[in-house]
């Protein structure tokens, strides 16, 4: 099964989102038989990950046996998750990084023993393994080459890292970051449609 995850709030008006309909439906058209599920992750169902949630998650680490409806929804969450194989995430900047619903889906989801492990002498291995994620980036600002002035990058950074972290190695990105400011994005915006339309033929 292949997941779009969507960070965007925008709708119909998300560029990364629009990019990432044109992965979808080229993916459609190259693998009619693999199923595709949409988790917007505004659309209400995101658990919180607050105090009980939290405390749950210590009892992990200390041995203990993890209780409580909190806990329960981020398991299930997970398993929403981890049901698929592939992954397209619509990724949109935000203050130079990622959405905050974006960050709370990485706070419920990773948790001991299902996104991760953890050795007190190797550290941290990851627990996601045999899949591969396509993320679509935009920004509006921030695009490289520009002056600190505009921005700087930590989205792809922290999200990467984080997907390289849970055990996702097999990453394939789309950046579409025009100035909209004062620049023409239509060539760009081509250019990044192009290339998702070029990345879903072989995932």
């Amino acid at each position: 099964m292949l997941m779009h995850i969507s960070a965007s709030p925008r709708g119909d008006r998300s560029e990364s989102r629009a990019i990432a309909g044109t992965f979808l439906d080229t993916f459609r058209e190259v693998s009619p038989n693999v199923p595709i599920e949409e988790f917007d992750l505004w659309d209400g169902t995101l658990p919180s990950f607050g105090p009980s949630a939290a405390a749950a998650k210590m009892a992990v680490f200390a041995g203990e046996a993890p209780e409580g409806p909190a806990w329960q929804a981020a398991v299930e969450t997970f398993h929403r998750f981890d049901a698929a194989d592939r992954y397209v995430f619509s990724v949109p900047m935000w203050n130079a990084g990622i959405p905050y619903i974006l960050k709370q889906f990485i706070d419920v989801v990773s948790q001991p023993g299902l996104v991760f492990g953890f050795d007190p002498v190797a550290g941290y291995h990851g627990l996601l393994r045999g899949k591969r994620a396509a993320v679509i980036y935009t920004s509006a600002v921030y695009g490289p080459g520009r002056s600190p002035a505009f921005g700087a990058d930590f989205q792809s950074p922290y999200f990467e890292d984080w997907l390289r972290w849970a055990g996702v190695d097999d990453i394939r990105a789309v950046h579409f970051r025009p100035n909209l400011a004062t620049a023409d994005a239509a060539q760009g915006r081509r250019r990044a449609h192009a290339e998702a339309r070029d990345l879903a033929k072989l995932f």
